[in-house]
């Protein structure tokens, strides 16, 4: 199976949207309601929202295909840090935001994700930001050993808001000069 990668662009939104609802899921905690992950969806992941993201200059979308066939993708943000407990342990001018991260769950282990990351801080790192921050759910034990995998230390904690269920993240961070992605 040949994995590529490349940058979204204005015209992607629908096929973003789908591997959003497809995925978004999956990074939520057990006993997540249903109606709370749809309405998260509707709110930020529609196709309207891709549209918006493709066209924000601070936004960076980044996409992986399995034989050209899309699987997941990774949206990078540089622009101002409005969560107070980010904020006490991430430097805004330094750093870029790793905002969604999420593969089909059928491509789990396939290098599709490797792949994804690897492109995602190669393009973090082209935009002259140092560091690279996300925020995990705490109980996402899948993701935290991938993160982790690929340089990304817990710095701190914040909460999450899906529909109307709180959240409990991690705050994760990795260099972007000094480790391979």
């Amino acid at each position: 199976m040949a994995i590529t990668t490349r940058h979204g662009v204005l015209g992607d939104e629908r096929i973003l949207h789908d591997l959003a609802a497809r995925t978004f899921g999956l990074a939520c905690p057990p006993g997540t309601e249903q109606a709370d992950i749809d309405a998260f969806i509707a709110a930020n992941l529609s196709i309207d929202s891709f549209q918006h993201y493709l066209a924000d200059p601070n936004r960076m979308i980044v996409l992986v295909s399995e034989d050209d066939h899309p699987v997941g993708y990774a949206m990078l943000i540089r622009d101002r840090i409005t969560d107070p407990d980010v904020a006490a342990v991430v430097d805004e001018a330094t750093s870029i935001e790793l905002s969604k991260f999420y593969l089909a769950e059928d491509r789990h282990g396939t290098g599709a994700a490797h792949a994804l990351m690897t492109e995602t801080i190669s393009t973090a790192a082209r935009t002259g930001a140092q560091t690279c921050w996300l925020g995990v759910n705490q109980q996402n034990v899948r993701a935290a050993k991938f993160y982790a995998k690929h340089g990304f230390d817990i710095i701190g904690v914040k909460r999450f808001l899906v529909g109307s269920e709180w959240h409990d993240d991690h705050i994760r961070q990795r260099n972007l000069s000094s480790r391979d992605g």
